[in-house]
């Protein structure tokens, strides 16, 4: 990644060739709107503006050809929060931004349902043949959108990481490390998200299936919380290895957004360091 990064700041050329070539490769044109989003935290707006040109074409392409929209969603999305990003300067604001990202991929779904109805003949087949007919398939719909606008929500701010990520590697060695270490949900935030979740979970305004990104950016600063502590104590990776397997367990993600909902009024990470 560090090569990619090499070449593609080389020079405009350079970063045309790269997004072009790696928008027509099947699960390798992620990494295009990675590099748009480095070119855009680099650069700015001007010079991404024409990266991101040259690199929607052969998305756009690929979304026609083979209907495979993530790409083509992603660019949009690691755009967007990469400006936010460079003029904020603040990975808390980039985070609740992400959601309107999923929300919008929700709302395009809907729009446009032909692949939900694929999946859902899917799983109405499934229900038929474990005899839970009864089971509501309008709701069911409902929240499976709301989870391929969160999924989109989650690898757009992965891909903006490792933009991120590449651009230190290069010109600012560590940084993203302490950037990612500090990042933290504050309080009067963290009130409003909780405060939208209680909403949700009553269906007042909100949909109970939003808190799905809602939780989001509690869960990412939940695990920088866990990589802080590591890094703080000098723990081995191990520690970090065994977490990501146990994340996958639903009660320690919850157990992850409660520490980070404790860390917005605490503050550990600046307890760690006064200890």
């Amino acid at each position: 990644m560090r090569g990619l990064a090499e070449y593609v700041m080389t020079g405009r050329r350079q970063a045309i060739i790269a997004v072009v070539l790696l928008g027509l490769i099947p699960l390798v044109n992620l990494l295009s709107p990675v590099v748009v989003g480095l070119v855009i935290l680099r650069k700015g707006l001007s010079e991404g503006t024409i990266i991101f040109a040259w690199a929607v074409l052969p998305l756009i392409g690929w979304a026609t050809a083979v209907g495979d929209l993530v790409p083509l969603i992603m660019l949009l999305g690691v755009t967007g929060l990469g400006l936010l990003l460079r003029e904020t300067e603040s990975w808390e604001f980039t985070l609740l931004a992400a959601i309107v990202v999923g929300i919008c991929v929700e709302f395009y779904f809907r729009l446009q349902p032909a692949v939900l109805d694929v999946l859902m003949l899917q799983v109405e087949d499934y229900l038929q043949n474990n005899g839970q007919q009864d089971l509501a398939i309008e709701d069911i719909r409902r929240v499976m959108t709301s989870v391929i606008g969160a999924v989109y929500m989650f690898l757009s701010i992965v891909l903006l990481m490792l933009s991120r990520w590449m651009q230190a590697a290069l010109f600012n060695p560590g940084g993203f490390q302490k950037e990612f270490h500090s990042l933290r949900i504050e309080q009067r935030v963290a009130l409003v998200l909780l405060a939208a979740m209680l909403l949700s979970t009553f269906e007042v305004i909100i949909p109970s299936s939003w808190v799905l990104y809602l939780v989001l950016p509690l869960v990412f600063s939940g695990i920088a919380l866990v990589h802080a502590t590591v890094e703080k104590k000098k723990l081995s990776s191990m520690w970090l290895v065994t977490f990501y397997i146990l994340l996958m367990l639903p009660v320690v993600v919850q157990l992850l957004i409660l520490a980070a909902l404790v860390d917005s009024w605490y503050d550990f990470r600046s307890r760690l360091q006064n200890s």
